[in-house]
């Protein structure tokens, strides 16, 4: 389906299996606008579906977490209400006699037509809705920023995303960071509506970035209207190009809306990416927030 033809516009949700509503959105776009260079980092796009669902063939439903995993290194990006809609043409259809057998059919049908039809390279697992287990242990070492500053005495007044907000620390020894945030909130170039997220950053460099202005810089989104792959990669290519880092690892795990996150990792180094998190087995939590 042409992007013209579901962006921005209301769609109805299809009854039946439609993979015709995929929408490919190239990452070349915004890559070459904001001067990224995807060269330097590999990654990946972490998306759950908390509502994928379909029927057995004796008619009895199904619902489970479908965790998709799409290289950074893909050509494309699936657009998210599309996703949504394909995912929601499966709730009415029968997929098989078993659960087991339901679920591989699903995987493999979204796999092929996130290939076929948008470009995707996604790999996918469907998990039950609620898993024996819940791995959380990626980012319990990040100290969140806002609790680091008194954010009551440190003024903000900059709401689209300015690089030069980011300043050197003081103290110029070498060292590591992990570091978070809870304040991100950009906004949905198609919908404009706001997406909110935590941002987590691993960094280790010579020269190491102020705690305020980080801060400040992750609060500069919140009137920039970009997908959250872009956010991730913006944010990467401003800390790799003003700070040099050995090591460094973006990830931001944007809360749900319309039943689906986007969370967005990259990092220089594949060691360095959440092993849970990029873990198509592992289910974390639903929010990091």
């Amino acid at each position: 389906m042409e992007a013209k033809d579901i962006l921005g516009q209301h769609i109805p949700t299809p009854e039946h299996y439609n993979p015709d509503v995929l929408v490919a959105v190239p990452r070349s776009e915004n890559r070459q606008k904001c001067g990224i260079r995807p060269q330097l980092f590999s990654g990946l796009d972490i998306w759950h579906a908390y509502e994928a669902s379909f029927l057995l063939d004796n008619g009895m439903p199904f619902s489970g977490i479908l965790k998709l995993a799409v290289p950074s290194t893909s050509e494309n990006i699936v657009e998210s209400k599309s996703l949504k809609l394909y995912l929601a043409s499966f709730n009415m259809e029968r997929m098989g006699s078993t659960v087991e057998s339901a679920a591989r059919r699903l995987e493999t049908t979204v796999m092929k037509d996130l290939l076929g039809k948008a470009g995707v390279p996604a790999t996918c697992r469907l998990h039950p809705l609620e898993p024996a287990t819940r791995d959380v242990s990626d980012f319990i070492p990040y100290l969140p920023l806002e609790d680091l500053l008194d954010i009551g005495r440190l003024s903000a007044g900059t709401y689209e995303e300015c690089p030069s907000l980011l300043e050197e620390d003081i103290l110029p020894a070498a060292g590591e960071i992990k570091v978070c945030s809870r304040l991100l909130r950009s906004n949905c170039k198609i919908t404009h509506q706001p997406d909110w997220g935590t941002v987590y950053i691993r960094l280790s460099a010579r020269r190491l970035p102020a705690y305020k202005s980080l801060l400040r810089y992750i609060v500069s989104f919140r009137n920039e209207y970009h997908f959250h792959e872009e956010i991730c990669e913006i944010i990467y290519q401003r800390l790799h190009d003003l700070f040099s880092p050995d090591k460094l690892m973006v990830a931001c795990v944007y809360t749900r809306r319309g039943g689906i996150n986007i969370c967005p990792v990259r990092a220089n180094a594949p060691e360095l990416l959440p092993p849970f998190l990029c873990d198509l087995h592992a289910i974390t939590d639903r929010s990091f927030r």
